[in-house]
């Protein structure tokens, strides 16, 4: 069995540990002194749950089922009290710890929920979607949604550990597999273009949990994140690059009531920024070219509605990475050359988005 264990540094280090079959790897990253465990799982994944919480049994913990609402529907404030009231029930301490168990909306659930119970206990993640391994599960961001936006209300909580086991995405529908690459390819663009050689030679096996670089492509994907996350936890700079494509991605998810796969706006998000970088003189049109061929090559879209432009840029002004009224965007100056693209005017913003619209 080969296992890859990759090191996220900071004030509060911890590993994410990938490869097939490596749930027995769960307790050694709960960490001892821990007694009661409340498994937070999407109820829809009851069957790896209660591999997971038997594991820890064996281990010697407590564990205590906690089944949530499925995908983003997890990501309430009724579902977070909730899990509060669970946790008072349970008389769980400071020293005790939350197994979040299922994909992105799910461990930021269970990460939000960590953080602020008794303001804050041990979490470890076990992303169950190929979308929570490369993104959501690492590198300590929580939250949860309201009707004014996506993740609006948060906290950096890094975990104990990350567990992800590839066996868990055999099973995924395949459109939500090819949601969760739009994040590996976007590793590739901002970092590590060797992901985008192993996609572009091979894209219907990337597009599959069975092709023969899944655990490549993970791999780099985490290692990029976790060297970002580990020069900066609180996006007071760098990290800002892990939005390539967040800025518009986000504003289509509020659009859609988040019932759109968060891949998919992020293939269109890219996209968009590429064009806008190249009409800012930032980014060649090869560049541009480049985005669209190896995001289609897997499945993935890159336009969206052109009547959505009005509601999508008004939504845009309250992103989280906006300062005041400034728009800020994140850019390429090139492959693997990241940057920022401050307050574009609105009639570059407009054009940018005729390309994308349908």
């Amino acid at each position: 069995m080969s296992v890859r264990r990759i090191r996220v540094g900071g004030a509060d280090p911890y590993d994410v540990v990938i490869g097939a079959g490596v749930l027995g790897e769960l307790p050694g990253l709960l960490g001892g002194g821990v007694r009661t465990v409340a498994l937070v799982h999407d109820r829809g994944l009851a069957e790896i749950a209660r591999p997971v919480g038997a594991v820890l049994e064996e281990a010697g913990y407590r564990v205590h089922a906690l089944p949530v609402p499925e995908g983003e529907a997890a990501k309430e404030v009724g579902v977070l009290a909730g899990l509060w009231s669970e946790f008072a029930r349970l008389g769980m301490t400071r020293s005790d710890a939350i197994v979040g168990v299922g994909g992105g909306a799910t461990t930021d659930l269970a990460g939000f929920a960590a953080a602020s119970w008794l303001r804050g206990v041990r979490a470890v993640l076990v992303p169950t979607t190929l979308l929570g391994m490369v993104d959501a599960a690492v590198g300590g961001k929580t939250g949860i949604n309201i009707p004014e936006g996506k993740n609006l209300v948060g906290a950096f909580h890094p975990p104990a550990g990350v567990l992800c086991d590839l066996t868990t995405l055999v099973t995924m529908p395949r459109e939500d597999y090819i949601s969760g690459l739009a994040e590996i390819i976007k590793a590739g663009f901002i970092a590590d273009p060797a992901i985008l050689d192993l996609v572009e030679d091979d894209p219907e096996g990337a597009a599959s949990p069975s092709g023969p670089h899944t655990l490549e492509l993970v791999e780099r994907a985490v290692r990029v994140k976790a060297e970002v996350v580990t020069a900066d936890l609180k996006e007071a700079g760098l990290r800002e690059i892990l939005n390539y494509g967040h800025t518009l991605a986000h504003a289509i998810e509020t659009a859609e009531d988040y019932r759109f796969r968060h891949g998919h706006a992020v293939a269109i998000g890219m996209v968009y920024a590429a064009e806008l970088a190249a009409l800012a003189g930032r980014l060649p049109a090869d560049a541009v070219d480049r985005h669209r061929a190896v995001l289609t090559a897997t499945g993935l879209p890159v336009s969206y509605g052109a009547e959505a432009w009005p509601a999508l840029r008004a939504t845009m002004t309250i992103d989280k990475k906006s300062r005041g009224s400034t728009l800020r965007f994140v850019v390429l100056d090139g492959l693997a050359k990241p940057g920022r693209l401050e307050g574009p005017p609105e009639e570059l913003l407009e054009a940018a988005y005729k390309k994308v619209a349908r």
